[in-house]
């Protein structure tokens, strides 16, 4: 079973305004190493490859329309994790986390197993063009952390429609 074969409900990354800072670095990265290489200095080219790599890790963002997370009758996907089963699943939680002053929602899903058992499907393994590149999730001892701001659903729409499947599922 593959990501494409997903169904129920997914979530995509947002369409707007995520995808302007990359193309912007993207660009400025361009830029600074072409002129760096141009009259040969290797600041200016070292300061082009940071803004390209971070271009690179953030790619994913520019791939809209995707399903990077969701649930469905097996469970919850993540792109790079794989299908966490709903029996393996102890809590959902939407929790609030401020970071400099910005309030940032994350989705925190606590597993009953440990990781390797609790996933139905693993897609950790990734294409090497792919590996640095960003992924939805984090995980934290027992608990697989996705932050929703980036997402083209409202947090409190994900939260609700996981919480639903889950106790449909689970019971």
């Amino acid at each position: 079973m593959s990501q494409d074969d997903m169904h129920g409900y997914t979530v995509a990354y947002e369409r707007e305004e995520i995808q302007f800072p990359v193309y912007v670095v993207c660009l400025i990265g361009a830029c600074l190493g072409t002129i760096g290489i141009a009259i040969d200095n290797i600041v200016l080219i070292a300061i082009a490859l940071l803004a390209l790599g971070f271009g690179y890790y953030n790619y994913p963002l520019l791939e809209t329309g995707k399903p990077r997370i969701g649930s469905g009758q097996y469970g919850v996907f993540a792109e790079g994790l794989g299908i966490v089963t709903w029996r393996s699943i102890k809590q959902i939680e939407l929790i609030t986390v401020d970071i400099r002053g910005s309030t940032n929602n994350e989705l925190h899903i606590t597993l009953e197993d440990p990781l390797d058992r609790a996933l139905l499907v693993d897609w950790r393994r990734r294409p090497f063009y792919r590996f640095l590149m960003r992924l939805p999730w984090t995980i934290s001892g027992n608990v697989i952390r996705i932050p929703l701001d980036v997402f083209d659903r409202p947090a409190d729409e994900i939260m609700q429609s996981f919480t639903r499947m889950m106790t449909f599922y689970k019971h």
